[in-house]
């Protein structure tokens, strides 16, 4: 009998039973690296902090769900009678399948619904069945958590939340046995799929210490410096929490007015150079631009007790510095992206109650001041859920960048989750080199006193909005801020949503530009002019209406918001002088981009 490889797989339904029994034992010996891979965390360090916590919100989230349903016995018969009907229904529409006769779904996946479009899924009346079960079952499950009376916003939310987990989880398509794709293929290549899958699992589970690092990207295809963050550039400064990079010119002359970028420290700042095709940063250079841009640390327990007033003062005030040092310009334009712009808002704040001039215009990436309406990730916020962060990076001092990474994934679940489970570790797919989620799985870990601080003071008691928050016992008051700002939302913005970056800009006291790209969070502002995709809304309208009727009157413009950004700047500060070369500046170069802090893996 001659043997396939894993490279020519046999023909569906020609089993090689040699072959299947020897990835039979393959399967078992991976399986046994994977559970060695989680178990070895556990004997060498004890159970991980938290997880407890986790689980315990989840159960008491849906006790309150389920009193609050058997405080109304009649309402809640009505629930199960109409569940039972809509089974009922599928089972006698399914038998009438099964019979030969047609019948119309009693349910349907939605159109866009990547997880039933093999045809499997409507032809063959066993798996239709499965899908129009699970669906049935989801749908009831929604309507269980919005159709309960007197349960409060947030605990109505969390609900939300933890049933889409669920319900995300226990899809049909996610399990060997209920989806024909998987079982066409298993048989197709006598388990070798199963087999590169295990062994992935197992490599993953070893790279997230004990927890599925979730693999959405081929690590080995991306190198810092070589094909990713390869704007040339020099670091010209560094404290122990950032580096400052000083990209080339690639114009003869430039602005005057130099640019600095401050990325949040919850990822790398490479998102804004994530390629040659797509980098912000080299685009704006090629504007003409002086562009500087920090790279945080990535703190250590060394760094636990790091304040957002440090990231203030040893990040965005030290560049300035240095940015002075090097140009001679005291004042530069400053651009925030996500908590960057938050600390970057608080800075105004602050550096207008003090009559601090250093900053000729600012810009806001995604960025919130305003967390009343903070959106998805609202839902881990209160007060247990905090303590249970705090406690879980007290005996290290941080909260591990793999934590965030995965809340963010969880946010869609049937994107970021579980497509890459069942392509990775099911049918055993190594995933497509894509730079933006390899970049997505490159985290940074969170200094502890600053994340706690971020959670608290912003999310939780929205103190920066309410006129609540000081630095050195000077009240913040963003009304003070009186110097342009350029403030961009996203529309599918599940971390910053357009809502709540719109109730933000309205609390600045000069004039606020607000735009609203397409698109999400990163694909929003990662978008180039010449790929030409999405749009962005402008107005001239008073923000004090609310986002749908500004939207109402904006005017909507077809591609990238980047040209509308820079002739808002130029308009602003439209003085140039000869370009400037870091090689040639008052602080030597230490080394080239992307530098060392941006090198170190969670």
């Amino acid at each position: 009998m001659t043997k396939t490889t894993d490279k020519e797989p046999r023909d569906a339904g020609l089993t090689d039973l040699d072959e299947l029994s020897r990835n039979i034992a393959q399967l078992v010996e991976e399986a046994g690296k994977a559970t060695a891979a989680y178990l070895r965390p556990l004997e060498e360090n004890g159970p991980k902090v938290g997880k407890a916590d986790e689980v315990s919100d989840v159960v008491k989230t849906m006790s309150q769900l389920a009193e609050k349903w058997m405080s109304n016995p009649q309402k809640a018969i009505e629930a199960q009678a109409k569940l039972t009907s809509n089974f009922l229904a599928l089972w006698s529409a399914s038998l009438k399948r099964l019979g030969g006769e047609a019948s119309e779904p009693i349910v349907s996946a939605h159109p866009r619904d990547k997880r039933f479009l093999d045809p499997e899924w409507q032809d063959n009346p066993v798996f239709d069945f499965v899908k129009q079960a699970y669906l049935i079952s989801t749908t009831w499950a929604e309507q269980i958590v919005e159709g309960a009376e007197g349960l409060d916003d947030h605990t109505r939310d969390k609900a939300r939340f933890y049933v889409k987990q669920i319900g995300s989880a226990l899809s049909p398509s996610n399990f060997l046995t209920t989806n024909p794709e998987l079982l066409r293929e298993t048989v197709r290549e006598n388990g070798a799929n199963l087999v590169r899958g295990m062994k992935m699992l197992a490599e993953d589970i070893k790279a997230g210490n004990g927890e599925l690092k979730i693999r959405q990207s081929d690590p080995t295809r991306f190198k810092l410096g070589e094909n990713i963050a390869i704007t040339p550039g020099k670091v010209i400064f560094r404290n122990e929490m950032m580096e400052l990079i000083q990209y080339a010119p690639a114009t003869a002359t430039v602005l005057r007015c130099p640019v600095l970028i401050v990325p949040p420290w919850i990822n790398k700042y490479y998102i804004l150079d994530i390629n040659p095709d797509k980098s912000l940063i080299r685009w704006m250079v090629g504007q003409g631009l002086t562009v500087f841009c920090v790279s945080w640390v990535n703190p250590d327990a060394s760094l636990a007790s790091k304040s957002f007033e440090d990231y203030m003062r040893e990040g965005l005030f030290a560049a300035l510095d240095a940015i002075e040092q090097n140009t001679g310009e005291k004042r530069a334009a400053v651009i925030g992206y996500c908590i960057g712009g938050t600390m970057l808002s608080m800075a105004l704040a602050y550096m207008a109650a003090q009559g601090i001039d250093r900053v000729v215009a600012a810009t806001l990436l995604t960025a919130q001041v305003d967390f009343s309406r903070a959106g998805d990730l609202k839902v881990f916020i209160d007060e247990e859920q905090i303590a249970a962060v705090e406690e879980k990076m007290k005996p290290v001092g941080y909260l591990e960048g793999m934590h965030m990474s995965t809340t963010f994934n969880m946010l869609r679940p049937d994107d970021l989750i579980w497509p890459y489970y069942v392509n990775v570790y099911l049918k055993g797919q190594a995933p497509y080199p894509f730079d933006l989620l390899h970049w997505n799985s490159d985290p940074t870990r969170m200094a502890a006193a600053t994340h706690s601080f971020y959670l608290r003071r912003c999310y939780l008691n929205n103190d920066l909005a309410r006129g609540n928050m000081s630095i050195d016992g000077i009240k913040l008051d963003l009304g003070k801020v009186t110097l342009p700002v350029y403030s961009l939302a996203t529309r599918e913005d599940h971390i910053a949503p357009a809502r709540s970056v719109h109730l933000g800009a309205r609390l600045f006291g000069g004039p606020v530009r607000l735009v609203i790209a397409g698109s999400g969070h990163v694909a929003g502002v990662v978008n180039p002019p010449h790929k030409n995709k999405y749009q962005f809304w402008t107005s001239d309208a008073p923000l004090g209406r609310t986002l749908e009727e500004w939207l109402a009157g904006a005017k909507e413009t077809p591609g990238s918001w980047w040209p509308d950004w820079h002739r808002w700047l130029e308009a602003l500060a439209p003085e140039r002088v000869p370009a400037r070369d870091p090689d040639h500046g008052r602080l030597k170069p230490l080394c080239d981009a992307p530098g060392t802090y941006v090198q170190v893996v969670s």
